[in-house]
């Protein structure tokens, strides 16, 4: 019989944050530690793998034990190890793998190894309480952009993905040919709120035949282009309009690729997941949209939006109760698709 109560150390080192966390029956985070390198990668404008590799070796121990004081347990008292093993950078996910491996042997704990994007996606059950599948999730961070729709805990169908780059890689370039600097998402964010959205028309691109798909290369070009023309015609570019206006286009795509997805599969609940969930045009469009549609909206704390261990803890929890158990086999698979196993 399965007991009342299951204590989760969750570990998460896919990219550039080392995180351990400590999360109770899969809703209640006890802890939630999170160690990030963003300082360190601004000097190189983006994630260098091999830096991000030793960084974690670094602070994994501390920042796991950091997360155990902090939940007032022990390592006696967690009933299961849940640690990401895919997608991400691949010297980045051993260190998490092989550390929790390594403590799953030496207590003699259950192995659950998680997928970074089902991570994101359980973010949402953390503070809506109510929240229970089936539902859409449109999932956007730096690498990713995917329509999700979750049937049950743990059964993710993909209904839509993009074709080219990530809205966070999208939002990243502009940002750097902006001059804003490293991470690009939540500085165009935050000059957009000076802009006029409706400044520059930049393009919305619609896939033939596939209308859940998204592609964001061209929108990137046609900012880049403006740009390099601005440049040669000795024109001043109002940056906050380029900013506004990009992001809006981004937003348009996602909004209206997602609640029409929503709306095909017979849905009644769109959740938000990923780093880009923390976009605040994009959480207002899509509360407005929702609304309007009656669809009930839903969306983690910007805390839960970027790579976090308490994400993991609670994805890991729905696997161990579902009996998935890892071997000390489990390996860093960084291009791990969703369902997979």
């Amino acid at each position: 019989m399965e007991k009342e109560e299951v204590k989760i150390l969750a570990i998460e080192t896919s990219c550039d944050e080392t995180a351990a966390a400590v999360v109770r029956n899969g809703r209640e985070v006890l802890s939630n530690v999170i160690s990030s390198q963003i300082e360190l990668h601004k000097l190189y404008g983006g994630v260098v793998p091999e830096i991000a590799s030793r960084k974690h070796i670094e602070k994994i121990n501390q920042v796991v034990e950091e997360a155990l004081e902090e939940s007032q347990m022990t390592l006696d008292d967690i009933d299961a190890i849940a640690v990401t093993y895919g997608p991400g950078l691949v010297g980045a996910l051993l260190v998490g793998v092989a550390f929790a491996k390594s403590l799953a042997f030496a207590k003699k704990k259950p192995l659950v190894g998680v997928h970074h994007i089902e991570g994101h996606i359980s973010a949402n059950y953390i503070e809506n309480l109510e929240l229970e599948p089936p539902f859409m999730c449109l999932v956007v961070s730096g690498g990713h952009s995917h329509l999700v729709h979750v049937k049950e805990y743990g059964k993710y169908e993909i209904i839509g993905r993009t074709r080219d780059d990530a809205a966070g890689e999208a939002f990243d370039k502009v940002a750097r040919a902006l001059g804003l600097g490293y991470p690009g998402g939540p500085k165009i964010d935050k000059l957009a709120k000076e802009g006029n959205k409706d400044a520059i028309k930049f393009p919305r691109a619609v896939i033939e035949g596939a209308p859940n798909d998204f592609s964001f290369s061209g929108l990137k070009s046609a900012v880049l282009n403006y740009l390099n023309q601005c440049e040669m015609k000795q024109v001043e570019v109002n940056r906050a309009d380029v900013a506004a206006s990009f992001q809006q286009a981004v937003v348009d795509v996602l909004v209206g690729h997602a609640v029409l997805a929503t709306k095909q599969l017979g849905l009644t609940k769109l959740a938000l997941a990923g780093g880009v969930a923390s976009n605040s045009s994009l959480r207002e469009a899509m509360r407005t949209e929702c609304l309007r549609q009656g669809i009930q909206f839903y969306h983690p704390s910007p805390i839960f939006c970027t790579d976090n261990a308490a994400m993991i803890g609670v994805a890991g929890y729905y696997e161990y109760i579902r009996g998935i158990r890892d071997g000390f086999d489990l390996n860093a698979v960084p291009n791990l698709k969703i369902g997979e196993r």
